[in-house]
């Protein structure tokens, strides 16, 4: 008994199995252009661009604030507004919690960076001494 051949399988012409992520609908109607539609990514990146040219020109605490308020800044919009567009890349709240803390995290570093800290914090001045220390017993 001769096998019936098996009907060619074609990928999907759009695919079906993955979701946009919640909110990852254009914050602005289809009718304007895409900087004006994707505004939340468009202002992270400004500030972040800020940041770094600032960082660039030699005011490094300032510029690096400045990257760290630029994910805050994203943080925020995403937690506010229903749709931003391309600032979505996972769940809310992974991205809420992802932009809050890395963001964080670069302020605080930046304002305790040595040379002359904006804020001490008491773990600084151990490491300091560990990266410093000869480590040798003679």
């Amino acid at each position: 008994m001769a096998r019936k051949p098996k009907a060619q399988q074609r990928p999907p012409v759009k695919t079906t199995g993955t979701f946009r992520p919640e909110g990852g609908s254009a914050a602005a109607g289809r009718d304007r252009p895409v900087p004006v539609r994707q505004w939340p990514i468009v202002v992270v990146l400004t500030v972040v661009g800020v940041g770094l040219l600032v960082t660039a020109l030699g005011a490094w605490r300032a510029g690096i604030v400045t990257v760290g308020v630029g994910l805050l800044v994203g943080a925020v919009l995403r937690a506010a507004l229903p749709e931003v567009g391309m600032l979505a890349v996972r769940s809310r709240f992974t991205d809420i919690v992802v932009m809050g803390v890395l963001g964080l995290v670069i302020v605080v570093l930046a304002l305790a960076s040595l040379p002359d800290p904006v804020i001490h914090l008491p773990f600084v001045g151990r490491l300091g001494s560990m990266v410093h220390s000869d480590g040798g017993g003679d």
